[in-house]
């Protein structure tokens, strides 16, 4: 099991999962959200780090969209459903990296099927392009969600963003999780990402909603490069 670097400071504090009702202990968990004034400090981080660094990346981005382009036909951007703070659904942006005809590929596959259904994640995608494995390698596709923490749909850093159909994996928490903005970066991406289980992944964001504090989110902002960099858990 993956283990998060908060974990060695807060053991009497964590969320854990009750090994016979199989339940986390979060009662006090809806209260942990960012509330003011914290929570303009936190929506003043994402404004004053994000324009200035889409600034500074544009000629990344501008890079990208044409490797895209020219690695497979298709648009640049992909657009994906999610559920948003207080369960306002948004369209979450990212460079493409599945051919056009993913969802054919997918029909002929069952047991991709069953594992997609199982994670909402596949760790062997054929549908993946080939400048799609770098860009997922190195976290590179969610950049435009940039654009979406402009938008005030996501923040920089939170739990990670669920899909309509999958909140339901997060039963009775699920309710939790929608209290917060989800982050483009988070204690589940600095704690292994997609190397964990969805049980852990679930507790990861509930103990990031739990343990709230402007310190952790600098904390997990500056952690977050590295753990790019070593594209482990990616894919």
């Amino acid at each position: 099991m993956q283990v998060s670097f908060l974990d060695d400071e807060l053991p009497s504090a964590l969320p854990r999962r009750d090994s016979q009702t199989g339940d986390y202990n979060l009662a006090q968990a809806r209260q942990a959200a960012p509330r003011q004034p914290a929570h303009w400090l936190k929506t003043l981080l994402d404004y004053s780090i994000t324009l200035p660094g889409l600034l500074f990346i544009l000629p990344l981005l501008l890079l990208l969209a044409a490797l895209i382009k020219l690695d497979s036909p298709g648009p640049v951007i992909h657009r994906r459903l999610m559920m948003g703070q207080h369960g306002r659904p948004f369209y979450a942006f990212k460079f493409r990296t599945m051919v056009v005809n993913g969802d054919a590929i997918l029909a002929q596959n069952p047991h991709l099927q069953a594992e997609l259904a199982q994670n909402f994640k596949l760790k062997n995608d054929p549908r993946v392009t080939r400048i799609g494995h770098l860009l997922r390698k190195y976290s590179l596709d969610e950049l435009p969600q940039l654009l979406n923490v402009l938008a005030g749909q996501m923040s920089l850093i939170g739990p990670r963003f669920v899909t309509p159909q999958e909140i339901a994996k997060y039963g009775p928490h699920g309710d939790t999780l929608l209290t917060v903005l989800p982050g483009l970066t988070g204690l589940w991406q600095v704690s292994g990402r997609s190397d964990t289980s969805y049980d852990e992944r679930i507790r990861l964001d509930m103990l990031y909603i739990h343990h709230w504090s402007l310190a952790l989110d600098l904390r997990i902002l500056l952690r977050t490069p590295l753990v790019v960099l070593q594209g482990k858990g990616a894919y």
